[in-house]
């Protein structure tokens, strides 16, 4: 269930700290703190530095969070361009 109040925003991993913290810049430059939320860790969703994330903040404190969200990347299937470099 949702809490009331949050602000939803999306940013980029910069850090992986100890105990499934993390640290992010989000796209207006404001760095955050946050932890990751309960699903991600049930599911065992890695999150490494440069990753896009969606995050939770709090309206008390704006600089702490909770990363609710990995987002996906446009080429997530696991083949990169270089690798049809035609010559």
């Amino acid at each position: 269930m949702k809490k009331q109040n949050l602000i939803d925003m999306e940013g980029t991993v910069t850090e992986s700290l100890p105990n499934a913290m993390l640290r992010v810049c989000s796209d207006n430059g404001c760095q955050v703190s946050t932890h990751i939320s309960g699903r991600i860790r049930r599911n065992y969703i890695r999150i490494p530095p440069g990753d896009r994330v969606r995050v939770e903040l709090s309206p008390y404190d704006p600089t702490k969070g909770r990363t609710i969200y990995r987002l996906r990347n446009k080429q997530s299937n696991g083949i990169s361009q270089q690798n049809f470099d035609i010559q």
